[in-house]
């Protein structure tokens, strides 16, 4: 971890792939859950540390509930913004929020709005506490 200003949202950005897409041309609604994991991992690099270094301290992150309400429909070559921020952090859990966007074309509208909540494991998958350290950051990143 650094010590550099907590940070409480992260902002990332991801066009869409013909891959992503059915054949109605529209977003395929599991990708939506691929973003989020995007926009978090992007939010924990904000923070001074990757899920690569959480792992190496022998802490597993796992969804343990994800939502998420559709609002509108992405397709191919869209431009969509992923904003991610912190909602909820305990010992052994933490609960992201997200609101994904298509920016381009324009104008932008709301896509979908969703949630993760992640639990805290060892090795042998079995909870666990985060690391003193973890838990300060990911608490000061909190938004209310």
């Amino acid at each position: 971890m650094t010590d550099a200003a907590p940070h409480r949202r992260s902002l990332s950005t991801v066009r869409v792939r013909y891959a992503e897409t059915d054949r109605m041309g529209v977003v395929y609604h599991t990708n939506y859950l691929i973003w989020c994991e995007i926009g978090r991992t992007d939010f924990i690099r904000g923070l001074g540390t990757s899920y690569a270094e959480i792992e190496d301290h022998g802490i597993r992150l796992a969804v343990a509930d994800a939502a998420i309400r559709y609002l509108a429909p992405a397709r191919y070559d869209d431009v969509v913004r992923i904003e991610t921020r912190l909602e909820r952090v305990r010992s052994r859990a933490i609960t992201f929020a997200y609101e994904i966007d298509r920016i381009e074309p324009g104008p932008a509208l709301r896509l979908a709005s969703a949630s993760t909540r992640l639990i805290a494991l060892d090795a042998t998958g079995a909870p666990r506490t985060l690391p003193p350290d973890l838990l300060a950051a990911l608490r000061s990143a909190v938004t209310v």
